[in-house]
């Protein structure tokens, strides 16, 4: 589970916990690099 938010124009994503993930320049970007984390995860 993780949490997307869009603060002043910038997407942050934080981890169910809410530790700070990653920061991405649009959600598209953020859904990809998602992808990348939970497979480096696995």
């Amino acid at each position: 589970m993780f949490t997307i938010k869009n603060v002043q124009g910038h997407i942050q994503v934080y981890d169910y916990k809410g530790t700070f993930l990653f920061s991405a320049d649009t959600e598209r970007e953020a859904m990809e690099e998602l992808e990348d984390y939970e497979e480096s995860a696995a």
